[in-house]
């Protein structure tokens, strides 16, 4: 799979933040992990507390079928550090709620999609 910037534009000019993360899930745990992970789920609902939260898309590797990849789109980088300042609590609460799904959890580099 690979990262349409077209679609992940701001659209105004500015750049949008991405948060990309690797996880590798559990042996039975996929299920689970896709739930709280995915579109509808922990993880969402708390970043939708914040205005200057986008989106978030879970990808499956296909290589690799227990290894997952998310991607949180925010308006910049200062803002989602300002949703985990403010959040610490419930994120902190999520963190350890979906902890035992994974063997492994890796943030990697962070980007900025510009508008080009």
């Amino acid at each position: 799979m690979f990262l349409d910037c077209r679609v992940a534009r701001a659209g105004d000019g500015t750049t949008t933040f991405v948060a990309l993360w690797e996880y590798e899930v559990k042996p039975g745990c996929e299920e689970c992990f896709q739930s709280a992970y995915g579109p509808h789920g922990d993880w969402v609902r708390l970043f939708q507390r914040d205005p200057h939260y986008r989106e978030t898309r879970l990808f499956q590797a296909l290589s690799r079928a227990r290894f997952y990849f998310t991607l949180d789109y925010w308006d910049s980088e200062s803002a989602f550090d300002q949703f985990k300042s403010a959040n610490q609590a419930a994120y902190a609460a999520i963190d350890h709620a979906t902890e035992h799904l994974t063997i492994s959890e890796r943030r990697l580099p962070t980007f900025n999609l510009e508008n080009l």
